[in-house]
């Protein structure tokens, strides 16, 4: 309500005992609790009957059925757009690359090569040496 730190409540405290005097001073600060203890209470009961006459809870409870609302129409919303991105028509599949009459390409077999450093073959553009 009020912005009043230590330092200007000591300030306040060190005047009010310079004005008043020490012999005072007590009963004049427990004088101005007790006035504003009462201005608190009237200023609260008057707030409670005004908010009651205009129907402030309903008001606040309205305003908050709107948010709520309001945030749940925004999560549709994203959540519909993410279902759009994924499947734009949900009554057409999404078109691939393969069509309903091609068979499904398969992976490509890796070749095996017969081992061709064999001891037994000859090359046959080879001549025969000659061994004497």
């Amino acid at each position: 309500m009020f912005d009043i730190g230590f330092t200007e409540l000591l300030v306040i405290g060190v005047v009010g005992l310079l004005v008043i005097g020490p012999d005072r001073l007590p009963e004049t600060i427990r004088t101005a609790a007790l006035w504003f203890g009462r201005l608190k209470r009237g200023l609260s009961r008057f707030r409670e009957e005004f908010e009651e006459q205009i129907g402030a809870d309903d008001i606040r409870r309205e305003l908050r059925n709107e948010s709520i609302m309001a945030e749940l129409k925004k999560i549709e919303d994203d959540v519909g757009g993410l279902k759009d991105s994924i499947n734009p028509d949900p009554a057409k599949p999404e078109k691939t690359s393969q069509t309903s009459t091609e068979q499904p390409r398969q992976a490509p077999v890796p070749e095996t090569r017969p081992n061709t450093k064999s001891k037994t073959k000859a090359n046959p553009e080879s001549k025969p040496a000659d061994h004497e």
